[in-house]
């Protein structure tokens, strides 16, 4: 999960430079890149909890 920020993080820091100065980007922009970022972050949260709860009830199956 963290290797996938960090990739994102490098995507978006090459996408700024090659995109140049075109101005400030919107509020409403960082908004939804924040909120895709923590809804990402608790999905992988929880499946990882749910998975590790149940790792010995599913060795069975």
């Amino acid at each position: 999960m963290i290797k996938t920020a960090i990739r994102v993080t490098q995507w978006l820091k090459n996408r700024r430079e090659q995109a140049g100065d075109r101005g400030e980007t919107s509020i409403t922009t960082v908004i939804i890149i924040v909120a895709l970022v923590a809804g990402a972050l608790l999905i992988a949260g929880t499946l990882a909890l749910v998975f590790s709860r149940y790792n010995t009830a599913l060795t069975g199956v």
